[in-house]
């Protein structure tokens, strides 16, 4: 079987990134991808995809992106529920990024910071 998803898209705001208790790196991020056609009023619509990284493509990511960041994305799709506080049963769909690459310039905080 294969499931493989390629994104190009922007952050819809800064990386967060988390620690698991063994020490792993893990960040999320929401990344804004327009459609390749325009709907019924003419707009293009944008889909807004939910992304976890892992280890040292969480920490770079982190590190070198802010929101408004373009960044392609490379990985697959993955499914998951839990039972929330309400013990009502939620569904997650989300890309598994195998690796993350920075399209952009750097975001303009990062160079008057010096990074």
């Amino acid at each position: 079987m294969i499931n493989q998803v390629i994104l190009v898209g922007r952050l819809t705001k800064d990386p967060e990134i988390r620690y698991t208790a063994d020490g792993a790196p893990v960040a999320s991020i929401i990344l804004a991808v327009n459609r390749q056609f325009r709907n019924q009023a003419g707009e293009i619509d944008t889909d807004y995809v939910r992304c976890t990284l892992w280890r040292r493509t969480a920490e770079n990511t982190a590190n070198y992106c802010r929101k408004g960041s373009i960044v392609g994305v490379t990985g697959r799709i993955q499914t998951r529920s839990y039972e929330n506080n309400e013990q009502a049963r939620v569904y997650v769909t989300e890309v598994i990024a195998d690796s993350v690459r920075f399209m952009g310039g750097k975001p303009r905080e990062l160079v008057e910071q010096g990074s």
